[in-house]
């Protein structure tokens, strides 16, 4: 890799989110250097989505140093110090810095132990020779590239490399990564990489990691610009059935779902429901019991797995109440209590088989019968006379009905009294 390319690198980090701070502060530095995706991403003529920095001492300091440059006080800052690192965050963007470091494993899947090193074994502790990458930011050296030998050519030939032999043995996680990376930057695992990957998971690597650093990974997956991508990656290298071996995934399905998913959905819930979709059809398990242990396992939040739960239990149930709905009202009976996920998936579920109904149901429901309002509300009962209770909501409610069945004009007027006509 030409100097050359490594002075273009730092002529590009002048014009991102941070960047002039970051070059005027390292300057003086040769032991600053930027590492792993942004020269990357950088060198493929790419943005970057955070700018990912090594120093030779404090990251804590450094990083209170470009903080105070970049914003001040509106650039929060987030030190972990057994590792070494900090990250600096403010409205614009995010740089990350770590203290330059070798690694060592102490068992497969264990959290590495970590001791000061230089650049070059900084490089060396990488997952992939594409990231193996460090452009030096100041002193005599500044423009200056170290990497590992192979990653010119595999950045040239779009080649995911890993970088020894136990990659995946000592952290596993880079199972998940290599899937991310195939699907974001479209590069192929290199054959031996491929067969080591199959390998690993084979032999049940991914059972030496906690459930917690899965599920952050899995996270990060669903975070991804293609997220069905990277799932489809995660299926194909078999990461997912290494989880759960009813754990899968529907890459048609998926797109289906996302297309009917409004705006306003939630599309990481979707595409984890359809990653659950068959667990949660198995009928020898106590699905709902299984999927929640899953997920609290994977530490998702009360509010995500409840939301990803009722998507993936409730859309194959959901798809024979969409059929026999046969207006609006009855729709909306059907419709209302469920999330928007579990509608788009129970629709993408019948979309293109018998009964078609239903993905028109679920279409009808989640572009406009579920954005229908009354123009009254409970008060203007209360003013009418209706005395407070459960007959305002029920009284309420069947006016609702009939104004989605057609059979109201609009207009408040037209409302309120067929509230106070209604038989509840």
């Amino acid at each position: 890799m030409a100097e050359l390319q490594g002075q273009e690198v730092l002529a590009a980090v002048g014009h991102l989110a941070g960047g002039p701070e970051l070059l005027e502060l390292t300057r003086s530095r040769e032991d600053a250097a930027l590492v792993g995706g942004a020269p990357r991403d950088l060198l493929l003529g790419g943005t970057p989505r955070e700018l990912d920095v090594v120093v030779g001492g404090d990251a804590a300091l450094f990083a209170g140093d470009l903080a105070s440059r970049i914003g001040g006080a509106s650039a929060a800052i987030t030190v972990h110090d057994r590792f070494g690192t900090a990250v600096v965050e403010w409205e614009g963007g995010r740089i990350d810095v770590a203290e330059q470091r070798a690694e060592t494993y102490p068992s497969p899947g264990a959290l590495p132990e970590v001791r000061p090193g230089t650049i070059g074994e900084d490089v060396q502790r990488r997952d992939f020779t594409v990231n193996s990458i460090a452009v030096i930011l100041g002193g005599p050296r500044r423009g200056s590239v170290q990497a590992s030998p192979e990653a010119a050519a595999d950045l040239a030939a779009a080649r995911l490399r890993v970088l020894h032999e136990r990659s995946f043995v000592d952290d596993p996680t880079r199972l998940l990564r290599l899937a991310r990376y195939r699907a974001r930057l479209g590069f192929a695992p290199e054959a031996h990489t491929a067969l080591l990957a199959a390998e690993a998971v084979a032999t049940g690597a991914l059972a030496t990691v906690s459930r917690a650093r899965l599920g952050a990974e899995l996270r990060l997956t669903l975070a991804e610009p293609d997220p069905v991508a990277a799932l489809a990656a995660l299926d194909e290298l078999g990461v997912l059935a290494a989880l759960d071996p009813q754990l899968g995934f529907d890459r048609d399905l998926a797109t289906r779902a996302l297309a009917m998913l409004p705006e306003d959905g939630r599309p990481a819930v979707l595409l984890l429901a359809v990653v659950l979709l068959a667990l949660s059809m198995d009928g020898g398990r106590d699905a709902p019991t299984d999927i929640a242990r899953l997920l609290d396992g994977f530490e998702f939040t009360a509010t995500e797995r409840e939301a990803v739960l009722k998507t993936a239990v409730l859309a194959p149930a959901l798809v024979d109440q969409l059929r026999e709905a046969d207006r609006p009202s009855r729709l909306r009976d059907v419709a209302a209590s469920s999330p928007l996920e579990g509608v788009a998936l129970a629709g993408a579920l019948a979309s293109g088989r018998p009964p078609y109904g239903a993905a028109e149901a679920a279409h009808e429901w989640l572009r406009r019968w579920r954005h229908v309002r009354l123009a009254i509300t409970g008060d203007d009962l209360l003013a009418a006379g209706i005395p407070p209770g459960p007959e305002i909501g029920r009284r309420l409610a069947s006016v609702l009905a009939r104004r989605l069945d057609g059979e109201l004009s609009d207009g408040r007027d037209a409302e309120l009294q067929a509230a106070l006509e209604a038989s509840v």
